[in-house]
């Protein structure tokens, strides 16, 4: 067996994970490969413009591309010459038949199984990157195996990286998992599967697993990250109703060592690509199991979410004195969150789209979303998308904040209140600016939890 790598998806998960492995493993050759032939010619631009922005993935990818790392359309080619194949494909929430809504997609999945059965010209070690349901990896082996004359033997190795912090969550990260199969071929698998890890990751981080336990484990983990989100907005609701003040609340909550201080911060919801469908995906196991007051446990998760969204636009509605019709708003961010260009259920688009309902004009703002912001907004009436803050301020009513870019924090503030219709309202929704000199200033300041 060559120790040489393809991963079949080039997005998120597949260009940076194989980056860093590239970079940390001189000795192997990694290939990325994807049917989308804008994308792997972005991967390969002469000037480096890749599709996926992280901080710190422009250096690595400057380091190795050319060198060990490759990016190629030529799918059949790469799986035939590695025997190690990552699959990072898309796997969204189905939308339509049983389970839509909540089950996760697989026709994606299936098809690149069927690919590399296809296309493989000997044993291959097949690894679990996209977050599937749990015990998919029985049916991706049965589909390899099937009167094959290869073996493949599947492992699940999901990903726990956050965007805005994917490099140094690869190159630091807490734990890796890797889950395989309890017999000889299958302990053979995972040792070579955490040898690349191993590379650079102290070996007491690499854990290993049965194959469900770590398929489940990701939709746990990020089960449980999404359900502290939405716990402590619940709880600033509570603040805003009684006037305490929810980082403080927060603060003494996260002192407790049993519950520390991490995703402790209120604000307008989670996004991204993982959360809501990991949950989701979640639920329908639950209910697919019997297990309903579990499913609705977790259901609650995602509905107090949703809310916040919704409390936003009517907490902004009410401070405008009942309208927002006609008048000036200003989105600051778009993407989920800082430091990416992700608009993957945003909680952005939500309040934009509800705003249009109230026959808001809305002025987008971001570093790096505005390219997805207008796909996601297309044909949403009285949305403007704005090159910079002072445009989008300029005229208006209010300003939302709905991504915490540091920057802002920097902005020239007073020169903002001067360009805005008067009396000029920030909704700082990150709890993230100097709330006090705004006030000073002369904004009206509402806030999260407060």
């Amino acid at each position: 067996m060559n120790k040489d790598i393809v991963c079949i998806g080039a997005g998120y998960i597949g260009g940076p994970t194989m980056a860093v492995i590239a970079l940390k493993n001189p000795g192997r050759r990694v290939v990325v490969v994807d049917i989308n032939e804008a994308r792997i010619a972005a991967w390969n631009s002469p000037d480096f413009d890749l599709p996926v922005y992280e901080p710190g993935l422009l250096d690595v990818v400057r380091q190795v591309r050319g060198r060990n790392l490759f990016f190629s359309t030529d799918i059949e080619t790469a799986v035939r010459e590695c025997d190690i194949v990552f699959v990072g494909v898309n796997t969204p929430t189905k939308s339509f038949g049983r389970g839509a809504g909540m089950a996760s997609d697989l026709q994606y999945w299936e098809a690149t199984a069927r690919e590399i059965k296809r296309f493989a010209r000997g044993d291959k070690i097949v690894v679990e990157k996209s977050t599937l349901p749990v015990r998919t990896a029985a049916a991706m082996e049965a589909i390899l195996n099937d009167h094959s004359e290869h073996k493949f033997t599947v492992l699940s190795n999901p990903e726990f990286l956050a965007e805005g912090t994917a490099i140094r969550d690869l190159l630091e990260p807490d734990r890796v998992l890797v889950g395989g199969p309890d017999d000889a071929d299958g302990r053979a698998a995972v040792e070579e599967c955490v040898s690349i890890y191993a590379s650079w990751v102290p070996r007491e981080r690499i854990l290993t697993t049965g194959v469900w336990s770590a398929e489940l484990t990701k939709l746990a983990a990020n089960a449980f990250l999404a359900q502290r989100v939405s716990s402590i907005n619940a709880i600033a609701g509570l603040c805003e109703a009684t006037g305490a003040d929810v980082d403080e609340v927060a603060r003494v909550i996260g002192a407790d060592r049993r519950i520390g201080p991490k995703f402790l911060k209120a604000g307008p919801g989670f996004g991204g690509s993982c959360f809501k469908k990991d949950v989701l995906n979640l639920v329908y196991l639950c209910e697919s199991f019997g297990l309903h007051t579990a499913a609705e446990y977790w259901h609650g998760v995602v509905k107090m979410n949703e809310h916040q969204q919704e409390r936003i636009v009517s907490r902004l509605v009410k401070q405008m004195f009942n309208t927002v019709a006609n008048k000036k708003i200003a989105l600051f961010g778009f993407a989920f969150k800082a430091d990416t260009g992700d608009t993957r259920e945003t909680p952005s688009a939500t309040v934009a789209k509800l705003l249009a309902e109230e026959h808001a004009r809305i002025a987008v703002t971001d570093p790096k979303a505005i390219p997805n912001a207008r796909r996601d907004l297309e044909g949403v009436p009285g949305v403007e998308f704005c090159d910079g803050e002072y445009e989008a301020a300029a005229g208006a009513d209010a300003i939302v904040l709905m991504t915490d870019w540091r920057h802002y924090k920097d902005l020239d503030w007073n020169r903002i209140f001067e360009s805005m219709r008067k009396p000029a309202l920030v909704f700082d929704t990150r709890n993230c600016l100097d709330q006090a000199r705004l006030r000073e200033i002369g904004f009206r300041v509402l806030a999260i939890g407060k």
